[in-house]
């Protein structure tokens, strides 16, 4: 199935089901009226969802409307947790070398993971509020997943099973405020302002063979300004499964329903061309494209986003619907600026 959370001018808004076709919704009252809801009761509350998705997609559901993505919060407004990962080992590599580093090895057995803050998402097609175009502005398409509980020492395999839904992540990064903080020795902070989701969470059935133990086998549409610039696939080259990111974070204390867990930027590897190193699938964050253009060119040319610049990310499957609606969102300075 197929879940939203609509805008009420509450802080987490109203649960929404959406139709396969993300043609039409529903509001989910009587059943819950929050997502979080469903994930503390999962096993009860789900397969009463179930039933009126079924019946939104066979047309009988008695109060369906128009679905619009201009209406959606993020699908879970604001989490116990989101903790961000970097399961694309070439996006590392990539930094490294552009800056002549080795890449540790502990980084091909250990996910790289930082938390984020999780009290304020923005919509889809929210406003990328940022302060200043100095700050370096830069997007990152993603792949998230939503939890329930999961015990604290689960292995892998126990922690897929953990997963409840899958979700696009637009995680913003300020790029230039980033060297100080890390320089710091405990991370991103202000580098890393507020995340935003898709339209809708998809259980995992609506992904069938896509879904392959914790991978999403699909290409990841970014465009940027209009421009295509990523088409990059989600599934062969992550390094790390979302089984391996959850068990990550739970090896030292419990994982609770509602936490969101995302993958990093999805990164694919160049291919050697007449002596040269392209990247024919592009790139899904402005980062890694200057990384392409020093290792290339000896220094980067791609600027970061400006006030009035747009993103869109989205993900189709093989019948070339949408899965998840897209992440359709645009750059602006703060109201009073």
């Amino acid at each position: 199935m197929k879940l939203a959370t609509y805008k009420d001018g509450s802080r987490d808004g109203q649960l929404v089901v959406v139709s396969r076709d993300l043609g039409t919704a529903h509001y989910a009252t009587g059943i819950a009226s929050k997502l979080q809801q469903v994930l503390d009761d999962w096993n009860f509350l789900s397969p009463q969802l179930q039933d009126l998705y079924d019946q939104l997609n066979a047309g009988r559901a008695r109060h369906a409307f128009p679905f619009d993505p201009q209406q959606c919060m993020a699908p879970l407004p604001r989490a116990y947790q989101w903790a961000d990962g970097s399961a694309y080992i070439n996006h590392v590599e990539l930094v490294r070398k552009a800056r002549n580093s080795e890449v540790p090895a502990t980084f091909y057995t250990d996910p790289l993971m930082y938390q984020g803050g999780s009290d304020d998402f923005i919509g889809s097609c929210d406003d990328v509020v940022v302060p200043s175009e100095a700050m370096g502005i830069d997007f990152e398409a993603e792949i998230a997943v939503v939890t329930g509980d999961v015990k604290m020492g689960a292995s892998p395999e126990q922690a897929l099973d953990g997963i409840r839904l899958v979700m696009l992540a637009n995680d913003v990064s300020l790029r230039n405020l980033i060297p100080a903080e890390l320089a710091k020795g405990f991370g991103f902070f202000q580098a890393k302002p507020a995340t935003a989701f898709s339209p809708v969470a998809v259980t995992l059935d609506e992904l069938g063979d896509a879904w392959d133990h914790g991978r999403l086998n699909l290409v990841v549409q970014s465009t940027w300004n209009g421009r295509k610039v990523g088409m990059c696939d989600a599934g062969p080259e992550m390094t790390f499964h979302f089984g391996q990111l959850i068990a990550h974070v739970a090896k030292t204390r419990n994982v609770r329903a509602g936490s969101i867990i995302g993958s990093g930027t999805v990164s694919n590897k160049g291919v050697e061309r007449n002596g040269r190193t392209e990247w024919p699938r592009g790139y899904s964050c402005i980062a890694e494209k200057r990384c392409i253009e020093t290792i290339q060119d000896g220094q980067p040319s791609t600027e970061f986003m400006k006030f009035g610049d747009t993103i869109r990310i989205e993900v189709k499957g093989p019948d070339g619907a949408s899965i998840f609606g897209a992440i359709d969102q645009a750059i602006a300075a703060p109201a009073d600026a």
